[in-house]
């Protein structure tokens, strides 16, 4: 049995997301706080890949990971490397892809924050990021347990846009949905048994762990 499709996928979704987080995590509060006309058009672009085929979002990743795309272009204008068929698009198309699993669990947690805290902070002297830091963070540990979870266990499960944008490179950019896959077709049923039950069993578990540690969070909270 080759590991290595497993490897690329935890890297791929360990790298996915801590990017995921450092950007939902500003856009989540955001939306949460802002009070703009076009919001809801902004909340329906994040939302996006969750009823979008992964093959279009890949499509259109691929033609603008192209070395004359728009983002491809200046990738390979600066870099020198094009994006496409590289573990670095193989980043970027995971985080588009993931964005709504680790936006939305943050922006409905923030939302439920209410401003009496915040409030009483700011009169105590203390800025904006710390006010974000000491208070807003603990408050939404739920969410941010969520939305990491959700955005992991989605990159590890995805088929559709990893193979439009990275192909399928061995020991490159061939994930564990891939992999299974290849063993399909290749009628190699036992490995793609071993892969599919270890993937079936740590979605499982990512669930399972979401729920248990919300459920706690809320016991203690409430306490």
């Amino acid at each position: 049995m080759n590991w290595t499709p497993l490897w690329i996928t935890l890297k791929l979704a360990t790298i996915s997301s801590i990017v995921l987080l450092l950007i939902g995590t500003p856009l989540a509060w955001w939306l949460a706080r802002t009070r703009v006309r076009f919001k809801a058009a902004i909340e329906a672009v994040v939302a996006l890949p969750l009823v979008l085929p992964p093959t279009v979002l890949g499509f259109y990743l691929l033609i603008g990971l192209a070395p004359d795309g728009v983002i491809g272009g200046p990738w390979r204008a600066l870099t020198g490397h094009g994006l496409a068929f590289t573990f670095a698009g193989l980043v970027l198309g995971s985080v588009l892809y993931s964005l709504p699993f680790v936006v939305q669990p943050l922006q409905n947690t923030f939302e439920t924050v209410g401003d009496r805290w915040i409030e009483a902070a700011a009169t105590l002297g203390a800025g904006t990021l710390d006010r974000f830091v000491s208070v807003v963070l603990p408050m939404a540990r739920s969410g941010f347990i969520t939305a990491v979870t959700l955005g992991f266990a989605h990159t590890v499960g995805e088929f559709g846009v990893v193979l439009m944008i990275g192909g399928n490179i061995p020991d490159k950019t061939q994930v564990v949905s891939i992999a299974i896959y290849d063993h399909v077709e290749a009628l190699e049923y036992s490995q793609a048994h071993l892969l599919s039950a270890g993937l079936l069993l740590f979605s499982f578990a990512a669930l399972f762990l979401v729920y248990r540690l919300n459920r706690r969070w809320r016991t203690v909270v409430g306490r």
